[in-house]
């Protein structure tokens, strides 16, 4: 595991900006090709196999009870990272969040970012996005587009095996790696469309050989024109089994293309409870509704 930065506002602002002009000029060039794509269309029976698999190691059976799901995050952004990509980060907006899922009749996904110049309220279904600014909507389009990038990132990454078992446009088995010294069978899926307010994505998913645990997914990010062609990942720790369902509860970003190994993200899930009895009223709008709105249920 990676530990924050140190001394991140240093850096002198010529190289800042030195890197922001070579990170665009690289973004231009590299595409999607840092995940090699399944050839074809459809999914090999093994690859379907494997996702199944890791599925019900996470705990499928009772993810399928769980209609509205609330979890709350706290995290710390890698200094580099909010300068190349500020859009995206809008770290004045997102320190924390309290988000909240709603899966029956979804997905349809709340969040309420905190940060030092106050809050961010995002709505998100299908190809549609929401943002609220302090209560104002707003109709920027990149913002707009990085909201939704996140909000579908941070589904994915919560739900793991689960967010795939639909949707994939292919599912192949890729060649077996070891992530933090554990050996890892992989998948190599593309989904049309990706996340985000993307038409298409490409991922890699890492399958723990031994528990069948989802230890990693790297991912494109071709929703959001200033991260088209970036490659990045997320590694999954300290799992816990909660309602039935065994989450990961630390989480590691890295970039992977173009700048490799640069650290973007690392945060926690502090919070879980499953089934409120949610309803999209509850959290559409510039603010969660009186059910929707007391804090995630703490966990250890």
């Amino acid at each position: 595991k990676c530990s924050p930065l140190t001394e991140t506002n240093t850096m002198p602002s010529c190289l800042t900006r030195l890197l922001s002009i070579t990170l665009l000029l690289l973004l231009g060039g590299c595409m999607s090709r840092g995940i090699p794509l399944a050839s074809g269309s459809g999914e090999q029976p093994a690859a379907r196999a494997l996702l199944q698999q890791s599925a019900e190691a996470h705990g499928l059976a009772a993810f399928r009870q769980i209609d509205d799901i609330s979890v709350a995050y706290a995290g710390e952004w890698y200094g580099l990272v909010t300068k190349i990509q500020p859009t995206l980060i809008d770290a004045d907006f997102r320190q924390g969040s309290q988000e909240r899922i709603i899966f029956k009749g979804g997905p349809l996904v709340g969040q309420h970012h905190l940060g030092p110049k106050g809050s961010k309220q995002v709505i998100r279904r299908d190809r549609d996005v929401q943002v609220f600014y302090n209560d104002i909507p707003t109709s920027d389009h990149d913002g707009l587009a990085a909201a939704a990038l996140v909000a579908d990132g941070y589904r994915m990454f919560l739900t793991g095996p689960f967010y795939f078992l639909d949707g994939n446009l292919s599912l192949a088995l890729g060649d077996d790696e070891v992530v933090d010294g554990r050996p890892c069978a992989t998948l190599v899926a593309v989904r049309r469309p990706g996340h985000g307010l993307s038409a298409e994505d490409g991922y890699r998913l890492f399958i723990d050989r031994d528990n069948h645990l989802l230890r990693r997914v790297r991912f494109t990010m071709e929703g959001l024109a200033s991260t088209q062609g970036a490659v990045a990942e997320v590694d999954f720790f300290d799992h816990q089994k909660i309602a039935g369902v065994t989450w990961p509860t630390r989480f590691y970003e890295r970039l992977r293309k173009p700048i490799p190994n640069l650290p973007v993200h690392d945060w926690r899930l502090i919070g879980l409870d499953v089934n409120r009895g949610l309803t999209a009223a509850d959290i559409s709008g510039p603010a969660f509704s009186a059910k929707a709105a007391p804090p995630a249920r703490r966990i250890d």
